[in-house]
């Protein structure tokens, strides 16, 4: 139980105090005058001050509170390393058996793991969960059991009481990793790029002026180098492929190293074309050449070279050469010495007219076997006797013209096979296309039929042939589509994804296996033309291998959702298909600094004067310190008892009742009236 004297004014302080003033001045003026009273007049206002003031004695009963103790105790990542934990965990269980000993002290055991995601240890984050959860007046202490390396130090809390920082780990801890500072998210094939990396060693590191270094693309064989040792290295770069290319950096694990979890780095580039270069050669002006000139020049990675055939050999009109503005058709320059610059060479109604010799062709011939591509854009010259057929690209054109010309009205459709085909998979709306009025009979040979026509004749048909590919379109009606003909069509995303497919782009492959990443979880795709596939084996960073099953989710497309153990470089592997991935980050955040340091936390911990002990020096006593008193010392640390209560009951018992203030008035009022009366 607990007194004091409290005050509950019936006026407002101030003007108690201008009542108070005015008391006194009554006071003095009757000291001057030589008034005999003036003593009872002055206890007259005190008591009449005193009892605006309402003075009261209140008295507390109270319960008193025990100190609490906030025990945060790091299991982290970085620290499973070299036994941090379990010495953590002994020192943890020390700690509390001691403060859990002292008289009136509480123990708050908060256990913080890794972070979400990649967020690394969120320390600071958990210590104001808990302070949310406890009264700061209770607080006596913050003890941390942690190798110091935290990432949410922004979010430190307003601390009532010191912070100790009981550091893991040794001094003699030493630890090598390798950082990779610049790594662009694309990179054009054919030009090196740089990377920026760093290999560092940290801590008590023996002196080392060079590690090695390994790089493997994709899961190929590594290729092995030689770096200096805390310097920035610049390393030139060239892509092996189009699309995503996984790179990892790693470099050995030295002896006496704390991990090498932080030995290695992903990176992942998409490799894409500087400028894709298509040759469009046109037989004669015609509605459907404009279509495909626009279709290429709309597309800012396509370079396009144009010739159309405005005057063939065979024309006389008299005109002299030297009156003419056209351009000669630089066929020597196009088809032999230039023919390789070239990914993509268009036939759009082209026939022989001797403008090219079958020399000429005969190298187009070779060019798509070494892997070179050729689209044919068929219109009635096809299946005439100059058709482009009867020369030496009959060896390599995947269907052959009957002479039959169909001049009727058609709806294109898409066949089974061109469902699943990524050229045509997905153009929905089939039934509400355009007609298209003309299409050239064709025998197809061993190529893909994805579009049908007139009576399911075949009307786009794709092959491969040797390192190359092929494509026939057995109409020059496309067009029809761009300019809305019976409500149009798909015409640009069908005549875009054939010019992409024929130059290899990567996402129009229509066998492929990759994998989207997204944190440490990653989905499986499978593309291809056949009605099945197996299994996926998905071999982990560790080595071992699972087998994940796939779902057709649409037509020869089969994915599975896979949730990666860890982070690092997966290979997967279906059939003759193969793919890797990386998943999590480049280099994981809580492997990035490994040595146990205290100088992240100092801010803190210094602000009450707390302090920074290692555990490997021994295990500290505890102390009770004063608020504002040093809290650690040469192997101690201290705690703030907050001396917190629980209030039970309250009594206020008033020093002048009304009836006492009454009295106590009106007698010196009337002492001193008597007194200054008789005189």
């Amino acid at each position: 139980m607990t007194g004091q004297l409290v005050f509950d004014p019936l006026l407002p302080w101030s003007a108690i105090a201008v009542l108070g003033g005015l008391s006194a001045l009554g006071v003095m003026l009757a000291l001057w005058r030589g008034l005999r009273g003036w003593p009872l007049r002055f206890f007259a206002g005190v008591v009449l001050v005193a009892a605006l003031a309402q003075p009261s004695f209140q008295e507390e009963d109270r319960a008193p509170l025990s100190d609490i103790v906030l025990m945060l105790v790091d299991k982290s990542a970085s620290q499973r390393l070299a036994g941090r934990l379990q010495t953590t965990e002994d020192a943890a269980a020390t700690l509390a058996a001691r403060l859990e000993a002292r008289p009136n002290t509480e123990v708050r055991r908060i256990e913080v793991g890794d972070g979400d995601g990649d967020t690394g240890t969120q320390l600071m984050t958990a210590l104001s969960a808990a302070m949310a959860e406890e009264p700061r007046g209770r607080i006596a202490g913050v003890f941390v059991l942690s190798d110091g390396r935290l990432h949410d130090l922004d979010r430190a809390p307003n601390l009532p009481a010191p912070m100790q920082l009981l550091l893991t780990g040794r001094e003699q801890d030493w630890d090598r990793r390798l950082v990779v500072s610049n790594a662009p998210a694309f990179a054009i094939l054919g030009e090196p790029v740089t990377l920026t990396l760093r290999i560092d060693d940290d801590g008590a590191a023996p002196r080392a002026v060079q590690a090695p270094l390994e790089i493997e693309i994709d899961g190929g064989e590594a290729q092995s180098f030689t770096i200096p040792v805390g310097e920035d290295v610049e390393l030139p770069i060239e892509l092996p492929h189009g699309g995503l290319n996984v790179i990892r950096f790693s470099t050995p694990e030295a002896a006496g190293e704390l991990t090498d979890r932080n030995n290695a780095a992903l990176v992942q580039i998409n490799g894409v074309r500087d400028r894709l270069r298509v040759l469009l050669v046109s037989g004669e002006p015609h509605a459907g050449g404009r279509t495909w000139r626009n279709l290429l020049k709309s597309d800012s990675s396509v370079d396009l070279v144009h010739f159309t055939i405005l005057r063939p050999p065979e024309k006389q009109d008299g005109v002299p050469v030297s009156e003419l503005s056209l351009i000669a058709f630089p066929t020597r320059e196009l088809f032999l010495e230039k023919i390789d610059d070239f990914d993509l060479i268009i036939f759009d109604r082209y026939k022989r007219r001797g403008i090219l010799p079958s020399i000429y062709l005969d190298n187009v011939r070779n060019y798509v076997e070494t892997g070179g591509a050729v689209l044919v854009a068929a219109g009635p010259d096809f299946a005439s006797a100059d058709s482009i057929y009867r020369s030496p690209l009959a060896d390599i054109l995947p269907a052959e013209p009957t002479a039959r010309i169909i001049d009727e009205g058609f709806r294109p459709k898409v066949t089974d096979l061109g469902q699943r085909h990524p050229v045509t998979a997905g153009l929905a709306g089939a039934e509400t296309w355009g007609r298209w009025l003309r299409q050239v009979e064709v025998e197809p040979g061993d190529g893909e039929v994805l579009m049908s026509g007139v009576d399911d004749k075949p009307l786009l048909i794709l092959d491969r042939v040797g390192e190359g590919r092929v494509a026939l379109l057995a109409s020059d009606q496309a067009w029809l589509w761009s300019r809305g003909y019976e409500g149009g069509g798909p015409q640009l995303d069908l005549l875009r994804r054939l010019a992409h497919w024929m130059m290899k782009e990567p996402d129009l492959e229509e066998e492929a296996l990759w994998a989207e990443a997204s944190g440490q979880s990653m989905r499986i795709i499978r593309r291809t033309l056949e009605d099945s596939v197996g299994t996926v084996t998905i071999t982990k960073p560790d080595g071992t291998t699972e087998e994940v099953s796939l779902s057709e989710v649409s037509p020869g497309r089969f994915e599975a959702l896979y949730e990666g153990p860890e982070i690092g470089l997966y290979r997967l592997v279906e059939g003759d298909e193969m793919a890797v991935i990386g998943l999590g980050p480049a280099a994981p955040k809580e492997f990035e600094q490994t040595i146990a340091s205290g100088e992240a936390l100092e801010p803190a911990v210094d602000a009450l004067r707390g302090g920074v002990l290692r555990l490997e020096d021994g295990l500290p006593s505890i102390r009770a310190v004063a608020v504002g008193r040093p809290a650690a010392g040469r192997g101690w640390i201290g705690i703030t008892p907050r001396e917190a209560y629980q209030t039970m009951d309250v009594r206020q018992i008033p020093l002048l009742p009304a009836w006492l203030t009454l009295l106590l008035a009106s007698a010196f009022i009337i002492g001193a009236w008597l007194r200054e009366g008789r005189r």
